[in-house]
């Protein structure tokens, strides 16, 4: 307000306005700005401007070790999953301010995942690498406790349990990816009872079906049936089955150690945790970046990464482009198309935001 109670002069006028528009360029070009806050990432018509400083949570009350992943619930609230066991849940407005914490004191939180059951009610699946897998309201409180594969029959005594992912069928069917442990997608009725299995382990570098990591499940419904996708990470691959575990298609990304797929509107979203060199296609800490598919499992963007190109429709080695992020775990996909990428072993950084780019 002019103090004076004068009205402003034209220069002064658009001297105010000129300064509070280039307010967030000058953020982020200041000393005191992350590298990279304000940059422009991705390719297309997937581009977005990195915002780093998002997250209002403050690390002496509310500190995270890993964000793992991230959703959005109906009414707009993002539910972030960390494995600090003083706070697994962190809960955001859009705007970055943090709403409400709760905790189940998982120190394995991994994998947290978002059902809108028949009436309408959202809850949460959140898998405890220590081998839990839970059903909760979006409150945190426990509706349901899956039984270990060795107590219902699904495992025997010496076959190792470590899951990191569910997915939910639109019966109910509960799917377990046990990416850690011992590489099968376990199937449970709505109630928690074992159903089936399939994948399992496999050493081999191609062999449809089984897995050398399943590190991510996710429901795929914009084909004519939904199908599950499943992450390979070892072998940079996303494979497609039926819900009763029949392989159906799968697609390769040179380079990409990918996380789990998200489905929004008709792309898939994947944060690509670890990275190849040009000259090393190992697995590299901190060459992390977003991959964005479409229906066909083209790859259309690779913000924080470089352009994807394809020579006679064979995607070439992808890498990163810039270190706008070091270990992508995940990312969501809000209503507006903005991402959030949440990092593992990052520093403990709070997840960035990519506000997308018209």
């Amino acid at each position: 307000m002019n103090p004076s109670n004068a009205p402003l002069s034209r220069r002064t006028f658009l001297a105010v306005g000129s300064a509070a528009f280039l307010a967030p360029y000058v953020r982020a070009q200041s000393k005191t700005a992350p590298e990279f806050h304000g940059a422009i990432v991705g390719h297309g018509d997937f581009r977005y401007r990195v915002d780093k400083l998002w997250s209002k949570a403050d690390p002496e009350k509310t500190p995270v070790k890993d964000c793992h992943e991230m959703v959005q619930a109906k009414d707009g609230r993002l539910f972030l999953l960390t494995n600090q066991a003083r706070n697994n849940v962190l809960v955001y407005h859009v705007d970055g301010t943090l709403l409400n914490t709760w905790t189940l004191g998982f120190g394995g939180a991994h994998g947290l995942s978002l059902h809108e059951e028949a009436g309408g009610r959202e809850v949460l699946f959140i898998t405890d690498t220590g081998g839990k897998v839970v059903k909760t309201t979006l409150e945190g409180e426990v509706m349901l406790e899956l039984q270990a594969p060795s107590a219902s029959g699904a495992y025997g005594a010496r076959d190792v349990y470590s899951p990191t992912e569910t997915a939910v069928a639109p019966n109910g069917d509960i799917y377990v990816a046990d990416g850690y442990g011992s590489q099968y997608i376990l199937r449970f009725d709505r109630e928690g009872r074992f159903v089936s299995k399939f994948g399992g382990r496999s050493t081999q570098p191609t062999n449809p079906g089984r897995f050398m990591q399943a590190h991510g499940v996710a429901l795929d419904t914009r084909g004519p049936a939904p199908l599950l996708v499943c992450t390979e990470r070892i072998r940079n691959e996303f494979n497609w089955f039926t819900l009763e575990g029949v392989h159906v298609r799968g697609v390769y990304l040179p380079g990409a150690y990918v996380s789990r797929p998200v489905i929004a509107g008709r792309h898939l979203y994947s944060g690509v945790c670890f990275g190849a060199r040009p000259d090393d296609y190992r697995m590299w800490q901190q060459r992390g970046y977003v991959t964005i598919l479409d229906e066909e499992g083209r790859v259309v963007s690779n913000p924080g990464g470089r352009a994807p190109e394809y020579r006679e429709n064979r995607l070439q080695l992808m890498l990163q482009d810039q270190p706008v992020f070091n270990n992508c775990h995940d990312v969501a996909v809000d209503k507006e198309g903005n991402l959030y990428v949440c990092q593992w072993n990052s520093s403990q950084v709070y997840p960035y935001k990519l506000h997308r780019e018209a």
